[in-house]
This record gives structure tokens, sequence and C-alpha cells, in this order.
């Protein structure tokens, strides 16, 4: 409404510019005249008192809402004041429509002024245009004017759909669950609570639930409690809105109980059956949950032995003749003898009889009378008690003795057991003999290189099962130490060829492993009393704080961005990031897997982080097609790695975010220690990984006949490339040409090497076979150190300079590549660096503003204007996925700014051409032209 600020017989004032203050000063001077009917209207402008300060609002109008048709009262109060009058959108309010109040401050003694006005809904709607409604106080006292804040009136009210309303689902147990819910558009917005069977849902109470800034309820683990009707209402000072309510089941899969023992055979004899069963409670099926597939019993077949009756022998021959005229004869019970439980024979195993028929005479003994044969048997028994008293006496002494002799020996045998563990008589080696293995000092492998011709085995393994042997070859497709021997293939021999080497070229990772010596290895991240070695070739540090920045290790794609507010206030650390050396205990490749890029280790590890910072790794996975099961592992304390997160498989107990691009990795993490990314085919096609083929000669001129090429296969990884040079430049190598690249599919086939086209008039091959080969599995587990094969070839005559042949590799059915080479063996070769030009340029670390390409005040506009949900969904959600980063938006939901994380994302992935034109073409599509006027202004877009 826009109304003139005096009415009644004086009319209005509608004037602008200078016209309205020449009204304005008219209507003074005649208001002036008549102090009686308008002394409270204006002040005086010709004051004649002493000077009073500015007036000062105690009370300000706030911004209100009209709910139906109900007006709002607008009120400030200010002191000093003389008058105080509105102004509501550009435009005086009529003095008949202010409510004036007038007290006296008993403090100050000042004059104190409230007034009220009343806003219909009739006055808001009448104002046509973009603009809201507003009006603000203007108080008067003899010094000046001062103005309020502006008051902004809007007419509430609250749609009746919702956008999006929840779903009833039917969920697994400890299942993550996402009911979505956009409340209805309306001014002030809907606030939104959930209902569970009626009752307010409050995450604060239980863990187990969480809303997101978009208002949808997250619970992290289903139980079966969680089974229950849910409904979202949204609410605002007009209405209140329930959506449907959706049912939300939670089912439980049956599950088997543990098999009983299997039953007694039913069978007492013969063939029969045994029966086990199991039941399908473990846990019972619940809520419609589906029942345990398979039989619930098994039977399988049984035999019992039956019992067999033992049987009688024939009778033996009767024995001879004997004295008592009687002779003998026996039998066994062995036909068939008793079995499985049968009767043993019934009846006596020997019989006997008279041999004389009556014939024989009788002996004296016959002769005796009855009595004389009594005292006979008697004197015959006493006989027998004697013998045995005077054995149980020699019986006893015996044992006495024994004993005796027994407690000497246990008590030497007690001494000599404690002996046996005194160890006043041990001598352990000497430390400074080379030759001797000490349980935790690696062994020295370049003692035997030379001069082994076996297959080597692993010592631990063949400590605990001498039966099982790994062999290890010795092939220097395998480490570059010299004079180590290689397998070659031939179609009908199989030979070792000895391939020299630079002794000199000291191994650095076999010298790093003497330096430790016997003591224990430190833990790499362990950052309390030991430092870690940092090469400056592959590390980076800086002392970071509040501001943030970024540590790179120059030529490698390895890097480490801190956003702003990651570190606490005032708090500092010294943060380190390191590129492990590649060794066989460092590797998070296990099984199946393969190692995909470098280890890296950044902290400290202890230190607490605000927010996610972001971790960049390079891979060397092909990722055209979804062949791969990519996994993020972290190395524990003990050595020991560990599975971080598997891509596709997120949760919201994930504790980080996997961004996988096609060269490199970004991860937003808020633990810091030693990562590694693993990755394994996913069946049932065959993933392939990307190799790098680097070719090799010496740099400066040859002056022998030998003449020696070596031909490394790397990942395709900047690091990677970059240890093969820096080992080829301490053996006086150089680079021929560039690197090729080669795909190496999972197939278990070897990379097969070869050399054709050798002019043999003037050269000759040392390779007795036909090709070489480095194992599938020492390439595809990514553990090994800079894999490579030489091949020796020899000229006839020192005359001889120029060397044409070609050089294939190829993984045995599979791609390939070829080396054409056409060289002076006399011309010293230039130097060739195939790493880009460009990441040498970055320093290897940035500190504060100056690390992020995106100013403070863009980031903290784009933040304000995408973090709120809208309801048209062009928010933080439609970013991510103007941006790529929508793989799994609850990671971002769950945090206090999602359109921060995204930025401190977008920002990694882009620190090599981070220009403002995908971040402003992102806004554009999605309409936020005040964003983008933002950028245009303050931004380099």
């Amino acid at each position: 409404v826009r109304r003139g600020w005096i009415g009644g017989g004086a009319g209005s004032l509608r004037g602008r510019g200078s016209g309205r203050n020449n009204l304005f000063l008219s209507a003074l001077a005649r208001l002036s005249t008549d102090a009686s009917d308008y002394s409270e209207v204006l002040p005086d402008s010709f004051p004649s008192a002493a000077a009073e300060p500015l007036p000062e609002f105690q009370l300000e109008p706030e911004d209100a809402f009209i709910v139906k048709n109900r007006p709002v009262q607008l009120r400030c109060r200010a002191s000093p004041a003389t008058q105080i009058y509105f102004k509501c959108n550009g435009e005086w309010v009529n003095q008949n429509d202010h409510v004036t109040r007038e007290s006296l401050d008993q403090i100050t003694g000042l004059v104190v002024r409230e007034v009220d006005i009343s806003v219909s809904r009739t006055q808001v709607e009448e104002l046509f245009g973009l603009e809201d409604y507003w009006c603000q106080c203007v108080a008067w006292s003899s010094a000046g004017t001062t103005k309020s804040r502006r008051a902004y009136v809007r007419i509430a009210y609250l749609r009746k759909n919702f956008e999006q309303e929840p779903l009833g689902r039917e969920v697994r147990l400890e299942q993550e669950v996402l009911l979505q819910c956009r409340p209805p558009e309306g001014i002030p917005p809907a606030e939104v609570d959930w209902l569970k069977n009626e009752e307010t849902i409050d995450p604060a109470l239980d863990s187990n639930f969480l809303v997101t800034v978009d208002h949808d309820l997250i619970i992290k683990q289903a139980r079966l409690s969680d089974t229950a009707n849910y409904t979202c209402v949204a609410r605002n000072v007009v209405a209140k809105r329930r959506s449907s309510t959706a049912t939300l089941i939670v089912y439980v899969s049956g599950g088997w109980s543990s098999w009983t023992e299997w039953s007694e055979c039913n069978a007492k004899c013969g063939r029969g059956w045994q029966r086990r069963t199991r039941s399908c409670t473990n846990p019972a099926p619940l809520n419609g949950g589906a029942f345990c597939e398979g039989p619930p019993f098994q039977r399988i077949t049984c035999t019992t032995l039956c019992p067999v009756d033992g049987g009688w022998t024939e009778w033996a021959k009767w024995s001879a003749c004997g004295t008592e005229c009687t002779h003998w004869r026996s039998r066994e019970c062995q036909a068939p003898p008793p079995r499985n439980g049968g009767r043993h024979c019934v009846g006596n195993m020997m019989e006997s009889k008279n041999c004389t028929e009556g014939l024989c005479s009788r002996s004296e003994w016959g002769s005796l009378e009855p009595g004389a044969g009594l005292a006979v048997y008697a004197g015959l028994v006493g006989a027998l008690l004697l013998c045995g008293v005077l054995l149980l006496c020699v019986g006893v002494l015996a044992y006495r003795r024994s004993c005796r002799h027994l407690r000497s020996d246990i008590t030497d045998s007690s001494s000599a057991l404690t002996a046996a563990f005194h160890p006043s008589n041990y001598k352990p080696p000497r430390q400074d003999n080379p030759h001797l293995l000490h349980p935790s000092a690696p062994p020295d492998l370049t003692a035997t290189a030379g001069s082994f011709r076996g297959p080597l085995f692993s010592l631990q393994q063949s400590a605990v099962d001498g039966h099982h042997k790994i062999p290890m070859t010795t092939s220097p497709l395998l480490d570059p130490l010299p004079s180590l021997k290689i397998k070659v293939y031939n179609s009908s021999t199989l030979s070792s060829l000895e391939l020299p080497g630079d002794g000199s070229s000291a191994d650095g990772e076999i010298l790093s492993l003497k330096a430790v010596g016997a003591g224990p290895r430190p833990d790499p991240r362990d950052t309390h009393g030991y430092t870690l070695p940092r090469d400056p070739g592959n590390s980076a540090s800086a002392t970071l704080g509040c501001l943030g920045g970024r540590l790179s290790v120059p030529s490698t794609g390895v890097s480490l961005l801190v956003p702003p507010g990651a570190i606490p206030q005032g708090k500092f650390y010294e943060m380190y990031l390191i590129i492990n050396k590649w060794e066989k205990t460092t590797s998070p490749s296990e099984g199946s897997q393969t190692a995909l890029g470098p280890v890296v280790s950044c902290g400290p590890s202890g230190m607490l982080l605000s927010r996610p910072v972001v971790l960049t790794l390079p891979h060397c996975a092909q990722l055209d097609s979804p062949d791969w099961t990519l996994t993020l592992k972290t190395q524990n304390h003990q050595g020991d790695w560990e599975e971080v997160l598997t891509a596709g498989e997120e949760s919201f107990s994930s504790p980080c975010y996997l961004q996988i691009e096609e060269q490199s990795c970004h991860v937003l993490m808020e633990q810091l220690g030693t990562y590694g990314l693993a990755g394994r085919s996913a069946p049932p096609r065959a993933a392939c990984k990307r190799l790098q083929l680097a070719l090799f000669a010496p740099r400066a001129p040859c002056l022998s006949l030998d003449y020696s090429l070596r031909i490394y296969c790397t990942q395709d990884t900047p690091h990677a490339l970059k240890e093969v040079l820096e080992l080829e430049r301490s053996l006086g190598g150089v680079l021929l040409e560039d690197p090729k690249p080669l795909l190496f599919k999972d197939s278990y086939h070897n990379l097969r090497l070869s050399i054709h086209d050798i002019p043999h008039s003037h050269w000759r091959s040392k390779l007795l076979a036909k090709y070489q080969e480095i194992p599938f599995y020492h390439i595809w587990s990514g553990s090994q150190r800079p894999l490579h094969c030489a091949f020796s070839l020899e000229r006839g005559s020192l005359a001889v300079s120029q060397l044409t042949c070609k050089i294939c590799v190829r993984q045995v059915e599979g791609e390939g590549q070829i080396f054409q080479l056409r060289t002076d063996i006399q011309e010293t070769l230039p130097p060739h660096s195939p790493l880009p030009s460009g990441d040498t340029c970055v320093p290897s670390s940035q500190v504060g503003p100056y690390a992020f390409r995106l100013p403070a005040s863009i980031r903290h506009k784009i933040c304000a204007s995408l973090d709120a949900p809208s309801a048209r969904g062009c928010d933080w959600r439609l970013l991510a996925h103007s941006l790529g980063f929508d793989r799994y938006l609850n990671y971002f939901a769950t945090k206090p700014s999602p359109t921060g994380v995204l930025l401190d994302l977008w920002e990694a992935c882009h620190q090599g051409d981070a220009d403002l034109v995908s971040l402003a073409t992102a806004l554009e599509e999605m309409g936020k032209s005040e964003v983008l006027v933002v950028m245009t202004t303050e931004g380099d877009c």
C-alpha cells in the first residue's frame, strides 16, 4: 500500500525528490502554527534547547507473517525521540495509522517513544512486483534522525501436497533404510518431524535414526522393533500437513540350525539307514521372510555287522597214552569264531578217556590207604605255602632296592633338567659375522646372487613345511640385481642364461634392508619418537593450520588436500606425505587382487580432523568397462592390511568416500595413515590393468663387442615410471623412446618378450632360446620391484656401429607392442624424460589460501546458496550430479556443509586445471544465476 505520510485537512504528500522535501517543510511550517493540534506529530524544526543525542532504537520491528486474514503488528521504540513514524516500501504511513505511547526513562530522563502499526493482508497483496513488503521506523530528535532495520511482512502459506512422500518397504534385518520426504512448498519453509507409530522420532535419543538436511530419515541398521508405520509431518505458522503413512516391515529370512547327531542304524543286522535333522530356527523366519532353502533332514545308508555264533572245529587226534592210562584230545571254537557279539561255543574244549580199555596196571599210589593219601596231599600244600612266603620276602627286598635307585635317578634328572634351562653355558652367535642368519635381520641377497643355479625357496616356508616348497625364480625379470639367472624357453630345450649387470649399482632397497639390522621395524605411521625417512623425490611436508593447504609429491600424481577448517583453530601440525618403497611387505594385494598404484603414508596419524581431507592416488586400472572390484586398504600398526572400503558397497558406516576417475582416485577421509588401492576382476569378465613398456640402452659410446638392451614393464602411473628412470640413471642407461602402453589382462598368461630381425652378418644374439617370459603373477600382483628383461647382443667387430632390430612384447593370447630400433651405438645418446613437464612445476607444498583455486568468499556464497534443501531439488544434490560426485549421496548428507565437502573434492579433482569454468558451467545449468554473477565479478571465470 503506498500511502502518504500526512492526512486530514492538510492532505497527503506524494511528491518525489526535492518536491517532497519542499512539501515536507511547508507542512512543518503549517503544523507549527497550531501546536495544540500537532504538538505530538512532528519535532520542532528549530530547537532552542540544548543538543540531544541521536535517537537510539531500543526495539526494532521484526519480520512477520500474515496468517490467513489476521493482520500483524509492527512495533518500534526509541529514545530520545520526539517523533517516530513508519515508512513502508519507501512511502510514509499515514499518521492516523500509528498508535503512539510516550514515557520517560527514569534513569536517563530522556523521552522514550513507542509506536505500533498494523499491516493487513490487503496491503501486502496490493504490492505488485518481485519485492517483498517491508517497513522500517524513522525516529527524530533535535540531533537528527535514525532509521531502524527493515522488517519484512510476508503472507504465510503451506501447500497441501507433499513434493515427495515416503514409500513403504520390506527390508531385511540390519539393512540400511532410506525414507524420503520433501515437504510442501510454504512460507516460512516447513519444519519436518518423523512419526513412528504416531510417536515423534528423536535421533538424539536413538542413535540408530538420522534425519538428513533434506529431511530424509535414515535407519542405519534395521531392527525388528523398527517394523512400524512412518509418517512425515510438515508444519509452519499456517498449518500442519501429514504425508501418507509408509509401512516399513523388517523381515528375517530363516536360517538352519546345526545338524543333529546321526541316529543309530535302524537295522540291527545288515543294511539300514541313519537320519539327522535340522530346523529353520536360526533364526526363524519373521514378517514374511523367506523360509530356509534345502531339506530339513538327511538320510544315509548304513550297514550293521550281523552277530556270528561260534562253532567247534573237528576234534584233534588223541594224544599218546600217559602214565595215568589216559589220553586227551581238544577242539577250538573257530569254525567260525564268534564275531559281532555272537554266542560262544557251548561244550568242552578237551576230552579224555582210558587208553588201555582197563588193561593198564595201577600204580603204588593207588594202593595207599585213604588216610595215607590225605597226609601226602597235606604235605604238598604246606610245601607250596612255604615257597610262596620265601618268594614274597625276596620280592619286597628287591622292590626297596629299586626304589632307592629310582630316587637317585629322579634327583639327577631334575637337576639336569634345571641345568638345561640355565643360560650360563649359552653363547650367542657373533654379531659381526655377516654370514649368520639372524631371525630379525634379512639375508644378504647379493652374497650368492652370482653363483646360485638352482631354484630358490622361501626360508620361512621351508622351516614350517618342508614338503610344500614354493619356488622363487632367480630370473633378472624379477630383480635388477647383477649376475642373476633368467629362465628361457625353447621348443626342445630348457636352459638358463647369465645376464651381465653392473655390480656397482647397489640396490637401494637391499641396502636399506641391511641397514635395519636386528632391531624391530618401526611402524611407519608412528610419529612418536621416530622420524620417517623422507626421500625428497618421494615425499612432501609442511606445517599446516586452520587455513589448510596442499601437499604434492612432484611428478607422481600423489597429493593431499587439507581444506580450510579441517585442522582446529589454533592448532598446527607438521604434516607429511610419503610414497613407500616397493616391498612385498608393503603391498596391499592378496590372493587374486592386484596393487593398482603406489602405497602412500600421510600423517601424523593421530591428529584430529574437523572435516574430511582428500588424498589423491594414481592408479593403472582400465575402467572402460565395469570389470573391476576396487578396494581401498589401510595398514595397521602391526603391518597387516585391512579393508576400508569397497567401491559400490558403501553404507552409512563407511568411513571414507572413494571418487574413481580414469587415471586416479580421490579419497575423502578423516583418519590419516598408510593407504593403497587394490582391485580384482569382477566375474564373469576379466579386468585389464595399464602397463608401460620402456626400452633402455647404455648412454656412453660402446667400446666393447657386447651390447645390452633392457626393457622394463611397470604400472602406468607417474611414480612407477619415475622410479625406473631413477634406477636407470644410476646404471648409466638412457630411454630410447617414449614408453609404450600395454593392456595386461587377468588371464593367467605370461608376458613374452622376443627380439627379431637382427642383421646376423654383423650381430649375434646371446639368447639361446626363442623368447623370454615374465610370470603372470609377478606382473598382476603389482608388489614386485620394477620388472625388466635384458637382451645381450654381440657385434662382429668394433667397426660395426649401426644396430637395427625389432623387439616384440606381448601377453600370451593377449595384446602386444613392437619396438623398432635404429641406433648408432657409438653416439652418445641424449637423456630422454617422458614425465609431463607441467607436473614438475607444481610446488610440493602450498599453505593457506594460495593452495586453493576457489576464493573463500565465493565458496561461502555457494555453500550458503546450496546447503539448504530446495523444494525443486536445485541444491547440493544437483551440484553433485553435475560434477559427477553422486555415486553415494548419503556420505555428503551427513556432513554439516555438504556443498563444502563437494567443493573440496572438486579442488582435488581439478588441481592441475582448476579454472572455474567447469564449476561455473555446473552452476549455470542449475540456474544459480546469483552465484554465477558473484563468480564472474570476484573470481577468474
